[in-house]
């Protein structure tokens, strides 16, 4: 952002301020993070965060801006008493004040720094955003309603005439309350809560936001109600609520490891109470010790939190993960830093004319899924299983001028399914290669698509914009649900992946290629990679779960033809791939595309 706080003639605009009437202060500069990869929510760190108060910024015109844009951070139910103690005495009426289920935080993201001008008796201030989505008091952010790319108000003086430390009031403020994409970064805790799939099979995250200044108390009534709220709306297809009306009988209560819930849930039996347990356990994943649950003050279950989980992981995947390539239209090993390199997972008979490749382990098994190129430079599909490696590949009819990386979706017993895009469709395929077009609620050109671990949520480009969707498995068969644009700072976005059980790994562009990590509502975004130099065509991610790799949070990607890694940022070179001839004199080497991880 460019700064662009104009000064000059400012104390002396606002001497006259208090000729107007207007008296109070707010807090300290905000402290804007650079980070790496997210780190996984931690519920025993950042509690008792309070939002800044109106006094902190003393005479900072842009600390006091941005502190407003954080005052309405918190407990929902005193949101609006915040943001008024921002606002001029007089004109604190004209903010419509909701209560209940009915507040809602409009989430912005600054496109610039606020715009200070002096004024008679006053500041303008201007604010340049991105609408980025209604924060709902159940923790639930949901898609923007608001569509304002600037909002005006102004700044008049606190204090008696001469005393600049006074602080700042607002004058004809927003009519709505606003919360800053770095509010919510900093005065929330992004929780994953988990629904049952359609079947009952596997659970699939949703992402919550819990305020900082909840009491630990209250953490577990927090996620309670969250579940009996329902999953958010784009999930809805894909996954089971609670019994309809099951409700909480009076707050969670309990401490030092012992907790006890009594709900109200009708067709509580001992399956669905089991089913609940992991649900709780998942949901409530920093929490340790046991958890009780009563229906109707009757004790029905004594859940051990950390034994729930171990009997019922999540997302298990290989902790000894290798890094593959394509080098000279076959699929070979990488090593990266010292790491293992890996059986090459094709035969060698069968390991040609390779342009991308997705590869994932179903027990011992390996499952390919190739993109093959024919001499006329057409692209066709082909798919394999096999032990230690695919001996033969079934190759699909159909020819297309290009077709992106394939992936497969997690199918839990079902006949595996993948889905890849082509010439700018969506097809899913099956084990023997045969595509389908999916059926999207959305028009336009898709470019990428990604399955995250559950197998019932995708991330897709459309027209250069991100979404997600639900993968709806009922009869065997995948279908896709409504899909949810992310809104984004990134633009012209051209790869993803997942890089955790609610965040993506997004390429586009901010002004430069890069590479951002964005949650899975598009409110909270980290750069990864501020400047690819060129346009990044493929990105493949090793993604964090709970169970620790030494390549969590890794990923690749490809861009100009050129392969590169993370943990450092570097090129992938020749010499990192395994098992290949060198070039004869004179002839140049081949560069490594097309990274993959097998896991």
């Amino acid at each position: 952002m460019r700064h662009r706080l104009l000064t000059g003639a400012l104390g002396g605009a606002l001497v006259l301020a208090v000729a107007a009437g207007c008296g109070i202060p707010d807090r300290s500069e905000v402290q804007i993070e650079q980070r790496g990869p997210a780190a996984e929510t931690n519920w025993s760190l950042g509690r008792g965060t309070e939002p800044p108060t109106r006094e902190a910024s003393g005479s900072d015109a842009e600390a006091f801006v941005r502190n407003f844009l954080a005052a309405a951070a918190g407990e929902p139910d005193r949101a609006y008493e915040r943001v008024k103690r921002f606002i001029a005495t007089s004109e604190r009426s004209g903010l419509p004040e909701k209560q209940g289920s009915e507040v809602a935080l409009s989430v912005v993201r600054l496109t610039d720094d606020p715009v200070i001008e002096p004024d008679v008796d006053s500041m303008k201030v201007t604010i340049s955003v991105q609408q980025v989505g209604l924060l709902r008091t159940n923790g639930m952010l949901v898609p923007p309603v608001a569509t304002e790319s600037t909002y005006e108000f102004r700044l008049v003086s606190a204090g008696p005439v001469g005393d600049e430390d006074a602080g700042y009031y607002v004058s004809d403020p927003p009519n709505v309350l606003l919360l800053s994409d770095d509010a919510l970064r900093r005065f929330y805790q992004a929780e994953a809560i988990y629904f049952w799939n359609s079947d009952r099979t596997r659970l699939v995250p949703d992402q919550r936001y819990l305020s900082s200044a909840v009491p630990a108390e209250r953490r577990v009534s927090e996620v309670i109600r969250w579940l009996t709220a329902g999953p958010s709306e784009w999930l809805r297809v894909g996954v089971s609520g609670l019994p309809d009306r099951t409700e909480m009988i009076n707050n969670a209560t309990g401490s030092d490891g012992r907790w006890e819930v009594n709900l109200d849930m009708p067709g509580a039996d001992e399956r669905r109470l089991e089913q609940l347990g992991t649900q709780l356990a998942w949901s409530l994943r920093e929490l340790h010790g046991t958890l009780e649950v009563k229906i109707l003050n009757q004790s029905r279950k004594v859940i051990n939190l950390e034994e729930q989980r171990r009997l019922n992981p999540l997302d298990l995947i290989d902790v000894n993960a290798r890094r593959y390539c394509v080098y000279e239209g076959a699929i070979h090993s990488l090593t990266v830093a010292g790491e293992a390199a890996g059986s090459v997972p094709v035969a060698p008979e069968v390991n040609r004319n390779i342009v991308s490749a997705g590869l994932r382990r179903v027990d011992t098994d390996v499952l390919a899924a190739v993109v093959v190129a024919g001499e006329d430079g057409r692209q066709r599909l082909a798919v394999g299983r096999g032990g230690g490696a695919v001996e033969t590949l079934t190759t699909g009819p159909t020819r297309y001028a290009a077709m992106s990386r394939p992936v497969w979706i997690r199918s839990d017993g079902a006949r595996p399914a993948g889905l890849v895009v082509a010439d700018g469709r969506l097809y899913r395929f099956d084990d023997q290669a045969a595509t389908r077009q999916v059926q999207l609620s959305l028009p336009g050109r898709v470019s990428a698509v990604s399955a995250a671990l559950d197998g019932h949520r995708l991330a897709l480009i459309v027209d250069g914009a991100l979404h997600v969707a639900t993968i709806n498995w009922e009869g065997g068969v995948p279908t896709v649900g409504p899909a949810r644009r992310l809104v984004s700072s990134l633009t012209g976005a051209t790869a993803v992946d997942w890089s955790a059980a609610n965040r993506l790994l997004v390429a586009g562009s901010a002004g430069r290629p890069a590479i951002y990590e964005v949650s899975v509502d598009g409110a909270l975004e980290t750069p990864l990679r501020e400047d690819t130099g060129s346009q990044v065509d493929h990105l493949a991610a090793y993604p964090a779960t709970p169970e620790r790799s030494p390549l969590a949070g890794s990923f690749m990607y490809e861009a100009n033809g050129v392969a590169y890694r993370s943990n450092p940022f570097e090129r992938i070179n020749r010499e990192q791939v395994q098992d290949v001839t060198p070039p004869p004199a004179g002839v140049r080497p081949g560069n490594p595309t097309a990274p993959v991880f097998l896991y």
